[in-house]
């Protein structure tokens, strides 16, 4: 047996505000969308997709380095992109609410935490040679 996807199924009562949030200002190009008499839902392509399973003890020295402070419920969603500082700022600019501006932390990576459209939690986060 093996798993070939992995999907994050999210549920918000602002459908269209979710959509145009991650697809058209995030730019997860839509792979389906199905409209039926149960509903709307669209699929958007994240690139690849990984499962991260973290204890307590390191979800909350994640929070620490990222934010100051632990803010995560128990599902964060990590996304990684170009360039952690003008991601941030146009997710801002589009309806995204920032938690931490990006920084530099411990892992060679500059991130960011945001409260965003769906009830999601991101943190953004581009690789860096900076030590």
């Amino acid at each position: 047996m093996s798993v070939r996807e992995l999907r994050l199924v999210v549920t918000t009562d602002d459908y269209d505000e979710a959509v145009r949030f991650y697809r058209d200002v995030l730019g997860m190009p839509q792979r389906d969308a199905i409209a039926g008499p149960g509903g709307r839902v669209a699929i958007l392509e994240a690139g690849r997709a990984t499962l991260e399973i973290a204890d307590p003890v390191q979800a909350e020295y994640i929070d620490e380095m990222e934010v100051g402070r632990r803010v995560a419920g128990h599902i964060r969603v990590a996304l990684e992109v170009d360039d952690t500082e003008k991601v941030t700022g146009e997710l801002t600019g589009a309806g995204g609410e920032l938690i931490a501006a990006p920084k530099l932390g411990p892992f060679k990576a500059v991130t960011s935490r945001m409260s965003a459209p769906a009830g999601l939690q991101l943190s953004l986060w581009s690789l860096t040679d900076e030590a």
